[in-house]
């Protein structure tokens, strides 16, 4: 193995190209990984244009962007146990330090020392060098070994699907109730498979190609919002009750206003996205009067043995989603694809 690899490095917003790097050297409780496969994530296109500076990502340049990727162990640090060359493994973005009160509490992806690596925190990809290269090292305790029967570009769905499986568990699924997603993208499709792997009713809210495509991965009812108001579409399809659980995942501001207003009585809304602007407008009678539920979702704590179980299942269906793929030098292609959803883009994967 030479001792250099290539790699996507980004110099400065909106200037990154391919580059030979080092390969990095494993350290204590890390493996050393070969890169099979990377999806673009929804945060990619912003990351690379630098939108998310003031969140302190990346926190300097040159800097390697990458977190949903899946590849083989090639060689392990001093004292990390549990993994040997050879094994194939899907990552995951986050690494809490392991000692804060709410990584004990495996609340990882909250992680009090977050952006301190001195302290063993990790956020690959956003503020610790991800896996846009050929080569990565990765604290083994952000691994999960892949079965045999998941190829490695339905593995980059760990962390998107992790993300969605999250997001289902924090909306306690009501079964034979109604489930409803605003934001039919990968995260708000998964999202929905698993909810209905639960035994409820699903409900999509979206449009064109991507709302079309939940029909095809199972959803029981499809909301087109450019053709019907999504609130009484909703309304009319429960029985004027409203859905028993609600995901936002599409970051809009009507989206959430209109979310809130199709919830039963007592009903979970569960918001992920991330918004343009913080002073969204809410419906506070609303969600006082109705007593209503509202939570935030974060990443995908504890969830990625268990999505692996769902791909492996087929329960879920992961490999619908992935609609491009791309060699690594032809990242900037993948990304202009991605962000316009070129030719029906969906999940696009790029291959170091």
């Amino acid at each position: 193995m030479s001792d250099k690899m290539r790699a996507v490095v980004a110099t400065a917003p909106n200037e990154y190209g391919i580059q030979m790097v080092d390969i990095p050297k494993p350290g204590i409780g890390e493996a050393l990984c070969r890169v099979k496969s990377v999806a673009l994530c929804g945060s990619d296109p912003g990351l690379f244009a630098g939108h998310y500076q003031n969140k302190g990502w990346p926190p300097h340049y040159p800097f390697i962007f990458g977190h949903e990727w899946s590849g083989e162990v090639v060689a392990l640090g001093p004292e990390t146990f549990g993994f040997q060359p050879g094994d194939r493994v899907a990552g995951e973005a986050h690494c809490g330090c392991g000692i804060c009160d709410n990584c004990r509490k495996g609340q990882y992806t909250l992680c009090l020392n977050y952006g301190k690596p001195e302290l063993g925190h990790r956020h690959y990809g956003f503020t610790t060098n991800g896996a846009y290269a050929e080569y990565d090292v990765f604290k083994v305790k952000s691994l999960e070994k892949m079965p045999d029967e998941v190829s490695f570009d339905e593995a980059t769905m760990c962390d998107t699907g992790g993300v969605a499986l999250h997001a289902v568990d924090n909306a306690h699924i009501t079964p034979a109730g109604f489930f409803a997603v605003w934001g039919p993208g990968p995260i708000g499709n998964l999202a929905m498979q698993i909810a209905k792997s639960r035994g409820t009713r699903t409900i999509m809210v979206g449009r064109r190609e991507r709302l079309q495509m939940a029909g095809k991965c199972g959803a029981d009812f499809l909301v087109d919002y450019e053709k019907v108001n999504p609130v009484q579409e909703v309304m009319r399809i429960t029985g004027g009750l409203g859905a028993d659980e609600i995901l936002e995942s599409a970051g809009t501001q009507d989206a959430l206003y209109q979310s809130i207003k199709s919830v039963k009585r007592d009903g979970n809304v569960v918001v992920l996205a991330l918004y343009p602007k913080d002073d969204l407008v809410v419906p506070m009678d609303s969600i006082v009067i109705r007593q209503l539920h509202i939570l935030g979702s974060r990443a995908n704590p504890n969830c990625s043995k268990r999505l692996m179980e769902l791909i492996q299942q087929k329960r879920i269906n992961v490999g619908e989603l992935i609609t491009h793929t791309f060699d690594l030098s032809e990242i900037k292609t993948a990304v202009d694809v991605f962000s316009h959803r070129r030719d029906g883009a969906m999940k696009v994967i790029v291959h170091p």
